[in-house]
C-alpha cells in the first residue's frame, strides 16, 4: 500500500464519520474545538471531490454539507481590524459560537492549512465559499499574528511557515525574507542544540505539518530545499524513537491521547505504514493531505528493528534561568522499547513523561505503555500524567530502575500503569506476558493491582519506595536458556532486587543478561548510579 492509499483511507474514514455526525443548531458538528470542524469539513469536501465513486453516500450532498460547515467556520473569524484579536478565531465555542471570544491558538496552524486547502480545492468552491476564504486569508495576513520573537518552539515553527506561505500568497517580499531568515535560524538551531521539544506530542506534528505545508506551497526552489533539510531532520528525530506507531522513551509533553496509549499516529501511519490504522483518531488534523517522504536513512531506522539499538541523545533546554543539558536514552528492539530522560525538568504544564517501556501498536488491546510515577495531581487515576520531581532513575537496555524518596509533605503513593495481561501477583513482584514479551516488575513496598478495561493500575504506598522493571522477548529469553514463560517466572523469582533504606534509599539488581545495576537516592536529590561498578557515563550522548 502506498502513502497515497493510506491518505485516502484516512480521508474516507473521517469523511464517513463527518457525514454520520449530526449538525448542531449552530451549523457546526463540534463546539469543544473549532479546528475539528475545519478538519472534518476539509476531509468531507476532499472525499466528495476526489473520490465520489468510493463514497457510500451522495457526493454532491456531502460537498454541500462540507462547504456549509467551512463557511460557518470562516464566519467566526474576528475581522475587525481595530480589535486586539483581529484575524483570530475562537477555540472553544461554548453554547453560542457567534459569541465565543477569539483565541490566539487556532490561526497558528489552521491559517496555513486554510491557505493550502483553498489553493488545492478553489476550483471546486462556489462563489460564496471562494469569497469567504479570500476574505479570511486576507485578514490572517493583515493580522500580523506571526510577527513574534523566534524561540525555536512549536509556536515559532508555525509562525515561520505562515510567514513563508502568506508572504508568497500576498507578494510580500519582506515577509517572505523574514520567514526565510527564521527558517535558516531554526535549521541552524536544531543542528547545534538538538530538539528541545523532545517527544512533544502532539506539537511535534505541528512542526511537521507547518513546514510540510510551506514545502508544498512555496514556489521558490531554494526555500523549498531549506524546508526539505528541516523536514529531513524532523523525520530523522521521529525515526530514532519509532517502533510501529509507538513514540518510545521520554516526552517533554504529552496529552491524554498520547499517554499511556499512543493514539496520535496518523502521520506515522501515512509515512511508515507498518501498523493498522486505529479505529479511534483523536487528532485528525491534515495527515490525509500533507506528505513529505522521509529520507531513506530515517525509513531504514524506523522500519528495520531486527537488531536492538541504543539511542543516546543530548537535549538542550534554554529558559530565563539559563541553559540545562538533559540526556535521553532508549533501547529499542523489534518487540518492545525501554527508555526515558535521566534528568527531571519542569516542562510546561508539568507534562514531562520521565520514562516508560513501550509496545508496538496493535500487538494487544488497551494501552501500550508501562511506567510508574509519583503523581502531582489528585486525579492521577483518570489522567495518568503529571508527576513530581521525587524520582531517581537508572536505564540500562531492557531494564529500568526508579526510586521514590518521598518527603513528609508529599503524598506517600506511587502509581503504575501496566498493559493488560494476566499478571501473576507475588510478594514484591508482578510477572506477566504480553504477546512475545515477558515482564518482571519488582516493587519495594506492598502494592494493589486493579484491572481496568484498557490497563492494569498498580498502587503502592511508602515514603521510601522503588520499582524495577525488566522486559525480555521470548527469543532472547531462550538464548539465555529460559525455555518458557514458566521458566522465566522461576528465574525472575530467584532474581529479585536488593532494596535498602537504612541511611539512603537504594536498590541493587542483577539483570537477566548479568549486568549489575546500582541506584542510590535520598530526599535531598542526591543520587548515585552505576552499571557493573562503573558510574553512568554520558560521554557517548550526542545531538
Amino acid at each position: 500500500m502506498t502513502f497515497k492509499h493510506r491518505q485516502n483511507e484516512i480521508t474516507s474514514k473521517i469523511a464517513i464519520a463527518a457525514m454520520r455526525q449530526p449538525l448542531l443548531s449552530s451549523g457546526l458538528w463540534f463546539h469543544h474545538d473549532i479546528r475539528d470542524n475545519f478538519y472534518y469539513a476539509s476531509y468531507l469536501f476532499a472525499a466528495a471531490v476526489d473520490g465520489p465513486e468510493q463514497l457510500s453516500f451522495e457526493a454532491d450532498a456531502a460537498k454541500r454539507t462540507a462547504a456549509a460547515v467551512l463557511l460557518e467556520v470562516l464566519r467566526l473569524q474576528d475581522q475587525n481590524a481595530s480589535s486586539d484579536t483581529y484575524g483570530h478565531w475562537p477555540l472553544g465555542l461554548g453554547e453560542n459560537p457567534r459569541e465565543a471570544k477569539p483565541h490566539s491558538l487556532p490561526v497558528e496552524l489552521m491559517g496555513s492549512l486554510m491557505a493550502f486547502f483553498a489553493s488545492r480545492y478553489r476550483a471546486h468552491f462556489d462563489e460564496v465559499l471562494a469569497g469567504a476564504f479570500d476574505s479570511a486569508l486576507l485578514h490572517v495576513y493583515r493580522s500580523d499574528f506571526y510577527r513574534q520573537k523566534n524561540t525555536f518552539g512549536h509556536h515559532d515553527a508555525k509562525y515561520t511557515a505562515a510567514k513563508l506561505i502568506f508572504g508568497q500568497l500576498f507578494a510580500d517580499e519582506e515577509l517572505t525574507r523574514d520567514g526565510r531568515s527564521n527558517l535558516q535560524l531554526t535549521l541552524a538551531h536544531v543542528r547545534k542544540q538538538g530538539m528541545s521539544e523532545y517527544g512533544s506530542l502532539p506539537w511535534f506534528w505541528h512542526w511537521v505539518q507547518a513546514f510540510t505545508c510551506a514545502w508544498h506551497m512555496t514556489e521558490d526552489s531554494s526555500i523549498q530545499q531549506e524546508l526539505a533539510e528541516l523536514l529531513d531532520y524532523l523525520w530523522g528525530e521521529r525515526a530514532a524513537f519509532y517502533l510501529k506507531g509507538a513514540w518510545v522513551g521520554a516526552h517533554c509533553r504529552g496529552q491524554k491521547h498520547d499517554i499511556p496509549l499512543d493514539s496520535n499516529v496518523l502521520h506515522d501511519y501515512v509515512q511508515f505504514g507498518d501498523f493498522e490504522l486505529p479505529s479511534e483518531m483523536p487528532r485528525t488534523e491534515y495527515a490525509g493531505f500533507l506528505y513529505y517522504q522521509a529520507p531513506e536513512s530515517a525509513l531504514q531506522t524506523a522500519l528495520n528493528r531486527s537488531e536492538p539499538v541504543e539511542v543516546k541523545k543530548i537535549i538542550t533546554k534554554v529558559s530565563e534561568s539559563g541553559k540545562a543539558i538533559l540526556h535521553s536514552y532508549a533501547y529499542i528492539t523489534a518487540e518492545f522499547a525501554a527508555g526515558g530522560v535521566w534528568e527531571r525538568y519542569e516542562e510546561f504544564d508539568n507534562e514531562q513523561q520521565r520514562w516508560d517501556i513501550s509496545l508496538p501498536l496493535g500487538t494487544q488491546g488497551g494501552v501500550n505503555q508501562a511506567y510508574f510515577f509519583h503523581p502531582s495531581e489528585t486525579n492521577a487515576i483518570k489522567d495518568a500524567r503529571h508527576q513530581t520531581g521525587h524520582t531517581d532513575v537508572l536505564f540500562h537496555k531492557n531494564t529500568i530502575a526508579a526510586l521514590y524518596p518521598l518527603p513528609n509533605d508529599a503524598s506517600p503513593t506511587i502509581l503504575g500503569v501496566l498493559p493488560n495481561a494476566e499478571w501473576q501477583q507475588d510478594a514484591g513482584m508482578l510477572l506477566g506476558q504480553t504477546g512475545s514479551v515477558y515482564w518482571a516488575v519488582y516493587l519495594m513496598q506492598p502494592y494493589r493491582l486493579e484491572q481496568l478495561s484498557d490497563r492494569c493500575l498498580v498502587t503502592s504506598e511508602g515514603r521510601q519506595n522503588g520499582v524495577v522493571i525488566e522486559a525480555i522477548s521470548r527469543n532472547d529469553a531462550q538464548k539465555r536458556g529460559i525455555s518458557s514463560y514458566a521458566a522465566f517466572q522461576e528465574e525472575a523469582r530467584r532474581n529479585a532486587p536488593d532494596w535498602a533504606a537504612e541511611s539512603n534509599l537504594s536498590v541493587r539488581y542483577k539483570t537477566l543478561n548479568g549486568s549489575v545495576l546500582q541506584l542510590n537516592a535520598d530526599s535531598n536529590s542526591n543520587s548515585g548510579k552505576s552499571i557493573n561498578g562503573q558510574a553512568v557515563n554520558f560521554s557517548e550522548y550526542a545531538l
